[in-house]
């Protein structure tokens, strides 16, 4: 029978068989992780392999999500929709009360609409939905690195861009932030809002702004592997 180890956010499925070596699978269609291992290996050791192996974990199921996304959404019940790195089952339910998008239990979005409402209309919705609840979280990470940095932030704003993740104006203060972040996991929020507010202390992709990343995100790589893998 298999047991749960938790790592961060990252839930693993470890089951213990005769055999030699320990084999770690990733596997689609939502990137669950599963855990083969000795029977005399123990669970301190498994974990530390684990953890060695979380770039790699992050990767491949990065890969999975962006496979899904590339599919066109119908916007219909029983179709997978990520949310901060979850994923979620769309449930659209017809009213004639306000509509509305909402996170249900067991993993469901609930997307209340109209009778008879298309496509177009239901994804707008979401779209909306993904733009309000990333704008609730920016603040904060502002305001944290602000702090760090001793930066000033002027201005911000989220849109949809096809070939980058965020971009920022040093001279305006201005940083702007892709919608399809509200789909990855917080970190990867975070890991965006900082890249960006460096270039307010330095404008190039250089030694000195990578310097900074590391001192202050060290594990800078492993998020930007999630959003690029």
């Amino acid at each position: 029978m298999a047991k749960r180890i938790s790592i961060g956010d990252l839930q693993i499925a470890v089951t213990k068989k005769k055999i030699k070596n320990l084999y770690l699978s990733v596997y689609p269609p939502d990137g669950r992780v599963r855990v083969a291992a000795p029977l005399t290996m123990k669970d301190e050791a498994i974990r530390e392999i684990v953890v060695a192996k979380l770039p790699w974990i992050r990767k491949q199921q990065s890969k999975l999500a962006r496979q899904e996304w590339r599919q066109e959404k119908e916007y219909v019940s029983g179709e997978s929709h990520y949310f901060m790195g979850r994923r979620y089952w769309l449930n659209v339910v017809t009213t004639k009360q306000k509509q509305r998008v909402e996170l249900g239990k067991n993993n469901q979005l609930a997307l209340y609409v109209r009778p008879g409402s298309t496509k177009e209309q239901r994804k707008k919705m979401v779209t909306e939905w993904y733009r309000s609840e990333l704008k609730k979280q920016i603040p904060a990470l502002i305001a944290k690195w602000e702090k760090e940095l001793g930066v000033r932030v002027n201005s911000w704003g989220v849109k949809l861009m096809k070939t980058r993740w965020g971009s920022c104006n040093p001279k305006a203060a201005r940083i702007w932030v892709n919608l399809e972040l509200a789909k990855k996991s917080p970190r990867c929020l975070e890991y965006i809002v900082l890249h960006e507010m460096l270039h307010l202390l330095e404008k190039y992709h250089n030694k000195r702004f990578y310097t900074y990343l590391g001192q202050f995100m060290p594990d800078w790589k492993e998020s930007r592997a999630e959003l690029n893998g």
